[in-house]
């Protein structure tokens, strides 16, 4: 049975209701919390250190998001919204800011992969990316090169720094002839953990954010892009083929964001007002069926017909 789903019907709408829904969001949340709890014992990660970040969470986003105009909130006002003790609530916010920064490398060596794949000058005519000279003089006169591609995104980095992280994360080939070949239409890290935890926190972070958005109490703002489509009763075969048409379809889709995304950052340079920042993503999970998915714990229909359907 193939479906389309969203994330809540109360998304489609321009506004939702005012009233929070504790219940409903622990359900949703003891469901997010399942692979959590897999990635904290995959790393040992223990429950005391979980508790320590969730009350930090819980303090910054009440003092980012819940303060009151021009007065901000007082460590009594954090308490009562987020059930964390006045005494954490004063320690934490009194706590330096210790978070380690992502590495400058990261979004620079991604923003190059990115501007390779959708600029028309480094493509072939089927559109996919060329091998590139590793400088200038090693290319035909005219041809464009690695090193004109990284000072196009950065001229903090160098395009050696660029192309030996890019190598080390297994993401670009280095061939005898001098040429840089791309080995993926994305950047995907093979090697390099630091980084993978970077991608997880920024993609699932903002995922999150944005189906937190459309169920937020009282929204008057349009809801956020959230929808997903799922199929079960699959061999293994099926999943397999299915992922593989999940990579094509995101490579073809990502390719035109980027194509459009710069048009619109070029056509942004010179407008006033508050910068915005977007993410736009794809994910597949293939997993053993053993039990109810959610749509059918919360209220949906049931059926057995094969047809594609929506909520």
């Amino acid at each position: 049975m193939t479906k389309l789903t969203r994330p809540a019907a109360s998304s489609r709408l321009h506004k939702v209701a005012g009233l929070p829904e504790p219940a409903l969001a622990a359900q949703a949340i003891s469901l997010v919390l399942q692979p959590l709890a897999r990635l904290m014992i995959d790393h040992g990660l223990q429950l005391p250190s979980l508790v320590e970040l969730l009350k930090q969470a819980l303090v910054q986003e009440a003092v980012a998001a819940y303060g009151l105009a021009d007065k901000g909130s007082s460590d009594t006002r954090i308490a009562l919204l987020t059930g964390v003790h006045r005494k954490d609530v004063r320690r934490l916010r009194a706590e330096p800011d210790t978070a380690e920064g992502d590495s400058p490398m990261i979004p620079v060596a991604a923003s190059v992969v990115a501007r390779w794949i959708s600029e028309p000058r480094y493509l072939n005519a089927d559109q996919t990316a060329r091998a590139l000279a590793r400088t200038p003089g090693r290319g035909s006169e005219g041809e464009f090169d690695f090193t004109t591609l990284v000072a196009e995104v950065s001229r903090d980095v160098g395009a050696r720094a660029v192309l030996d992280e890019l190598e080390r994360l297994g993401v670009v080939e280095l061939r005898d002839d001098g040429y840089v070949a791309l080995k993926s239409t994305a950047f995907v890290p093979h090697e390099g953990l630091r980084e993978s935890f970077h991608f997880l926190a920024a993609n699932v972070s903002d995922h999150l954010g944005a189906a937190v958005h459309n169920l937020k109490p009282g929204r008057q703002s349009p809801a956020m892009l959230d929808q997903s489509a799922f199929s079960q009763d699959l061999s293994a075969a099926q999943a397999q083929q299915l992922q593989q048409q999940a990579r094509r379809l995101w490579a073809s889709a990502l390719q035109q964001f980027l194509q459009t995304a710069t048009v619109a950052e070029q056509r942004s340079q010179n407008t006033k007002g508050p910068r915005h920042r977007v993410r736009f993503g794809v994910y597949f999970q293939d997993a053993l069926q053993t039990a109810p998915l959610l749509e059918s714990s919360v209220g949906t229909t049931k059926t057995k017909s094969k047809r594609k359907k929506v909520q």
